[in-house]
């Protein structure tokens, strides 16, 4: 997936922007819903992808969505982040309909990170971490720009290749850079899709962390994972979606059954709880021998 310099990033700013559009959106109460989707269905290549999906992301919160390959979890991000429009029902950015933002404004309430990044120019990494910080462009918050992209730099630990090209990154070099990004747009809503996807042991927990620290900060942080470990010791709560539709939500404790995870993962596994904190271990059952 190309980065998307135009939508997310909102480089067409420049001349667009209301003085409206320049307010940061007031801090939210904690569990205030940030992002809405109710009764959302999408459909793609004429199949429902999402088949009337009701969920909300709140804000002093981490949701994963979690499930098997096609289930439909980066569709439901995109709908949440207005970057995919639903066929029918309603998605909510901070209660008010994503239809009656514009893109200048989506960019001040939500941040994306897509599953990958590309770019087709020589971007340094300190250049790119800087695109996050476009939607404050020509205001007062512009002269927090330096300080805020070196503590993304930081937090992210890339901050020892700034000044490198972006393409000459690794994968999770990328990865992390691509999250610093994010963290420097400074929105209440976070939607990141797979971030952990090509990281090692060590930067998969510094991301989650990270997610953490945002939800304790007031974010709401919605963060779609592949490993059902990670989201049972990092999420406040889990949706399980299954065939497009959500077939549990609520506390990882509560909804990563083994009935439910068999059932909609097609293989069998054993939950158990960990021996000093007791959150989720999910194992796949194999034979002996």
């Amino acid at each position: 997936m190309i980065l998307r310099l135009g939508r997310q990033l909102t480089g067409r700013l420049s001349g667009q922007l209301s003085g409206h559009a320049h307010e940061p959106p007031a801090p939210a109460v904690p569990g205030e819903p940030l992002a809405e989707a109710d009764g959302v269905r999408v459909q793609l290549g004429g199949r429902d992808v999402l088949a009337g999906v009701t969920l909300a992301a709140r804000a002093g919160e981490v949701l994963a969505l979690v499930g098997p390959n096609g289930a439909g979890k980066s569709t439901l991000l995109a709908a949440l982040a207005a970057d995919l429009p639903a066929d029918e029902g309603v998605v909510r950015v901070c209660g008010h309909p994503t239809t009656g933002w514009s893109a200048p404004e989506l960019a001040l309430r939500r941040a994306v990170l897509p599953q990958s990044a590309a770019l087709s120019f020589p971007f340094t990494v300190a250049e790119v971490v800087r695109m996050g910080r476009a939607p404050w462009a020509g205001t007062p918050y512009e002269d927090d720009d330096d300080r805020v992209v070196a503590e993304s730099l930081a937090a992210t630990e890339v901050s020892a290749f700034a000044a490198r090209s972006f393409s000459a990154l690794s994968g999770g070099e990328r990865a992390r850079v691509a999250l610093a990004r994010v963290l420097a747009q400074r929105a209440p809503l976070l939607l990141l899709d797979e971030p952990t996807a090509a990281l090692d042991l060590r930067h998969q927990e510094l991301v989650l962390r990270l997610c953490r620290e945002r939800a304790a900060a007031g974010d709401a942080v919605v963060v779609v994972l592949h490993d059902l470990g990670l989201a049972a010791a990092y999420a406040d709560r889990a949706a399980v979606l299954h065939d497009g539709r959500v077939a549990a939500e609520g506390a990882p404790g509560e909804v990563f059954t083994e009935e439910l995870l068999s059932r909609v993962y097609r293989q069998r596994v054993e939950v158990f709880p960990h021996p000093r904190t007791g959150t989720p271990l999910v194992t796949p059952v194999r034979e002996a021998g």
